[in-house]
């Protein structure tokens, strides 16, 4: 990928990111129940642009925010790609690496792009 393409999908992604922040928490309630998971260590985020379980829940409410913030991320991560010409999973890995992984606060875990759970 040239330069000034990975400048163009990182500047859309940055873009979309601002722009469809509520498409990434699709309520107030879900975007809590995510933080308080993510504060917990239970979820986290991934080198795919996604967020993941940690451990197992059988918190339905949980899992449907989960759900909901990853159905938000990958209409973004999508509407990026077709604005740039590369893949979906290209543009979700950019967003994580210049929009998510800057923002995962000290304490919280993620998963690399080598599968390995890592806490920041």
């Amino acid at each position: 990928m040239t330069f000034r393409k990975l400048f163009v999908v990182t500047a859309a992604i940055a873009a979309l990111g601002v722009a469809a922040g509520a498409a990434f928490a699709q309520t107030a309630q879900q975007k809590s129940l995510v933080d308080a998971a993510k504060a917990r260590g239970e979820v986290g985020e991934q080198a795919t642009g996604y967020l993941a379980f940690r451990t197992s829940t059988s918190d339905a409410a949980l899992t449907a925010a989960v759900e909901a913030v990853n159905a938000g991320r990958r209409e973004a991560y999508a509407q990026a790609a077709r604005d740039t010409g590369v893949s979906t999973e290209v543009a979700a890995a950019r967003a994580f690496e210049t929009i998510v992984l800057p923002r995962i606060s000290s304490g919280q875990w993620y998963r690399n792009a080598q599968g390995q759970w890592v806490q920041r």
